[in-house]
Order: C-alpha cells, then structure tokens, then sequence
C-alpha cells in the first residue's frame, strides 16, 4: 500500500510539472532546457545515493540495460514526444498518450509472460476511458490523424519498453542507481542533439527571472530526480503495467496543475474522468485484489482462531 500511495504523490508531481516545463519553454528552447533539466537531475541522483553509499560500477550486462534505457526512457520518449506535440492536436496527443498503460500491459504480457488478471483489465480499460472522457471535455474534438500522431505513438512505444528494460534491469542493478545512470547518459545524449538542433540555445541562459529558476530546481530535483527514483523502483516492487497504470492519474494532475499555476479551468467533466481514472488505478494496480486478499485473511484467520477455542 506505502508503494501506492508514493505513486499517486508522483502522479501528482509529474502532472504539476507539465505547467512548470511549459514556463521553461517559454523561456528556453524545449530541448536545450530539456537536457538541462535531465542532466541536474541525473547528479542529484548521484548525490544522494553518495550519500547513502548506494553508488557502484555497473557490470557489462548492466551497462547495456543502461544504454537502452536511456535511449528509450529518457531520448526517444522526450524527443519524439516534442516532434509529435508540435505536429498534432492536444486531444489526439492526449488519447495516444493514454494508452501507453494499457501498451505497457500488452509488452509486458508478450515479453515478460505477463497476464494480467480480469480485474486488472478491468482497471486499464477504466482508466484510458478516464483519460477520454477527460481530454474530450476540451472544446476542440478529434482531428484526423497526422504525422505528429506517429511521433506521439513512438513516444509512448519508446517508453513503454523502458519500462520492461528497467524491470530486468533492476534484478541486479538498484534501480535507484539505474535511474540516475540513465539521466546522466539520456541527458547527454539530448545535450548533444541540442547542440545541433538549437545552436546558442542556452545563450543568455543567466537573464531568466528568479523564480523561472526556482520551478527549474523544483522541476529537476522533485519530479525528474526524485519523481523517477520512486517511479522505477515502483516498477520493480509491482511490476511494469501495474506500475504504468498510475500513469493515467497525470492526466487529472496535469490539468489541476494549470488551473493552480496557470489560472485554466477545471469542468465537472474533469471530474467525471478522474473517478473513471481513480476506478482503474484501484483496479489496475492491483491493489482492490490485494484488499480483497487481506479481507479473506482475516476472515479466515478469525475461522481459524473460532475452531482453535471449541
């Protein structure tokens, strides 16, 4: 339950940064300010597992997880996702990206033998109906589809098989470490292609206001550092489409983060949605199975205790 409960605190973090990077863009190029952001996150990482005597030499095996992790996690998703949403709506964006719990569950199942239960099929179904409803209350409607729904969808792809990499990786390998492992590298590789993509991006970098700074930090200690330290260690104690489901929550906190930040709007079809969403999380997660367990322990643990005193 703690890991639930740490999850849905993340969900919570990663959908109020969406209004935070869209402060930073509007100050930065998206991928200068991008590697930026994952570079600091990748040494805060670092830094507190120093200080809890976490960090060691990945092995050969362990260092190839690392490279495709951070190839999928942490280039791909972001750069993809950047291409895409340039090129699309944010409805179609909004339904492609919804999916990816219920494309972690079909990757896990294929390549990991992983069946979900009913219940959990339940869950993601109710989820991804969550994020529906939620992003079809916009007042513009599905458009046709676009190259940039391509791009969206390898978004989701590429980070979806993450998260099955993260999941093997993580029997040898903290997945803590992983995390900060996979910042260092995936942000240096960003680093690079901003370089490239944006030449002088991060010139007059030191004119941005104070407070553009401060939802920096927040942005790479909080949720990128802290945010994925949980999230993949997540992933190793419940699995990867357990894990993936509480993606759907984001959507809700992203939409509660702009009205909180950036002064938008929140319907009674937001809220609509988010039961949907809180439903197929319960659900998905595992942890209505997991109640239900706990209960006929008890019942029967009391049985047992009633047949012990006759």
């Amino acid at each position: 339950m703690k890991t639930y409960i740490l999850l849905t605190s993340i969900m919570a973090l990663w959908g109020l940064n969406v209004s935070i990077i869209k402060i930073l863009i509007s100050y930065f190029p998206p991928v200068s300010i991008t590697s930026l952001r994952i570079l600091t996150a990748g040494i805060t990482v670092f830094l507190i597992l120093s200080m809890m005597g976490k960090v060691r030499k990945p092995s050969l095996r362990e260092v190839w997880y690392i490279v495709f992790g951070g190839l999928l996690s942490v280039v791909s998703h972001h750069l993809f996702l950047a291409i895409g949403l340039t090129g699309t709506s944010a409805v179609n964006g909004g339904l492609i990206l919804g999916a990816g719990p219920l494309l972690t569950a079909i990757l896990s199942s294929i390549l990991l033998r992983h069946k979900p239960s009913g219940i959990q099929v339940l869950g993601f179904l109710l989820g991804g109906a969550g994020v529906t409803f939620i992003v079809l209350s916009g007042n513009k409607g599905i458009s046709s589809l676009t190259p940039g729904d391509f791009f969206v969808f390898l978004s989701i792809l590429s980070q979806a098989l993450s998260f099955i990499v993260i999941s093997k990786a993580s029997k040898t390998l903290d997945p803590r470490l992983l995390t900060g492992y996979m910042l260092i590298f995936g942000g240096l590789i960003l680093f690079v292609m901003s370089g490239m993509m944006e030449p002088g991006g991060l010139k007059g970098i030191t004119g941005a206001p104070a407070y553009v700074w401060a939802a920096f930090a927040a942005s790479a200690v909080l949720a990128t550092a802290v945010g994925h330290m949980v999230y993949n260690t997540a992933i190793r104690n419940i699995g990867p489409a357990e894990a993936s489901i509480f993606l759907n929550l984001n959507t809700f906190f992203s939409l509660a983060g702009s009205a909180l930040i950036l002064g938008e709007v929140i319907t009674i079809n937001h809220l609509l949605g988010l039961v949907l969403i809180v439903g197929g999380v319960i659900s998905g997660s595992g942890a209505l199975e997991e109640l239900v367990l706990r209960k006929r322990r008890k019942e029967n643990s009391k049985y047992f205790q009633k047949d012990l005193s006759k």
